[in-house]
């Protein structure tokens, strides 16, 4: 009797793995390019990508490009279109380089999802885990605080043509223009936020030409770890402030030594299971109402008009959060 209940359970078993895999292979898979591949938070946002995948039964991954050229984007997306997945997820470097890949895989029937990159053309939903006004003026609040209300800062994107990383530097810089007029902003702003040697050089330069600077604004991921190491190096720790948005577990040494004054982030392992819950909805020929409840995104209030899915989820970045989202693998 034992005997035939295990063979039972485990024919069983087999079924059950057997419809996963059917269900899996039927749903078709999800390819997610994102700006580099290699660095912490696209690391936390794959880890995300694989574990919503295999709690949904979708084959999902993630595709690294070697640096943060929109070129190497294009040739990922090609390369997805080519294998004939379903839906194409991308944080884009440069939303207008993609647009014909991304027109492309739509008229293939390819469901494209964009993260970081507010009304994308080409794209069937973006999705953001903060408002750009939102994540912007809470960075220029918190340096005002650091700087005292005055003195000049700089500001990092990751590129000049990332349409989210340059939204949040027009909300950090128009806030502390409103409310600060006594901060003053050095330059223009820098494109080198998702390279750590840049930004750390780009840093260093910019401290030896101006005696006066009292702060760095780095929107992408690699910009606070360079220019907080490049303060570090010039013992200016105290009088120049770091702050963005950056991986914890990358940056933690750096905000314990005050290199690093502190940022805000979302969870880049939640944003990597937004792509798939969103993807599985979609694939099954769900459509966003508002009012859903997305894993990954919680209820959304969908934007139909611009396609954009916007939530506002901030994480503190500090002293008091730091070890503890490091613990979390981000």
């Amino acid at each position: 009797m034992i005997k035939k209940i295990l063979v039972a359970a485990l024919a069983t078993s087999l079924s059950l793995a057997g419809a996963a895999a059917a269900f899996a292979q039927d749903a078709g898979k999800v390819g997610v390019v994102v700006k580099i591949g290699g660095i912490p938070w696209f690391n936390a946002m794959e880890a995300g990508i694989k574990e919503r995948g295999q709690k949904l039964g979708i084959d999902a991954f993630m595709v690294g490009p070697t640096s943060a050229d929109p070129a190497l984007q294009v040739r990922a997306i090609e390369d997805l279109i080519a294998q004939g997945v379903k839906v194409i997820g991308v944080v884009p470097n440069d939303a207008k380089v993609l647009e014909p890949v991304l027109t492309k895989a739509k008229e293939k029937g390819i469901i494209v999802i964009t993260h970081e990159s507010p009304s994308q053309k080409g794209a069937d939903w973006d999705f953001e885990l903060a408002s750009s006004t939102g994540f912007g003026e809470a960075h220029g609040k918190l340096l005002a605080e650091k700087m005292g209300g005055k003195g000049e800062y700089a500001v990092f994107v990751g590129s000049l043509t990332v349409p989210l990383h340059n939204a949040w530097a027009d909300a950090a810089i128009a806030y502390i223009k409103k409310n600060h007029p006594d901060m003053t902003l050095v330059g223009e702003r820098y494109g080198v936020a998702e390279d750590v040697d840049k930004s750390r050089s780009t840093a260093l330069d910019l401290i030896s030409a101006h005696p006066g600077l009292k702060g760095f604004l780095a929107f992408g991921s690699q910009g606070p770890i360079g220019a907080g190491r490049a303060v570090e190096e010039r013992r200016k720790v105290g009088e120049i402030f770091v702050l963005g948005p950056f991986s914890p577990g990358q940056g933690q040494k750096l905000v314990k030594s005050d290199a690093i004054s502190g940022g805000f982030m979302w969870n880049p392992k939640q944003a990597g299971e937004g792509f798939v819950a969103l993807a599985g909805k979609l694939m099954k020929g769900g459509e966003v109402k508002g009012g859903d409840e997305i894993e990954g995104l919680g209820k959304v209030k969908p934007d139909f008009e611009n396609r954009n899915i916007i939530v506002d989820q901030l994480v503190p970045i500090n002293k008091d959060t730091v070890a503890d989202l490091a613990a979390m693998g981000l």
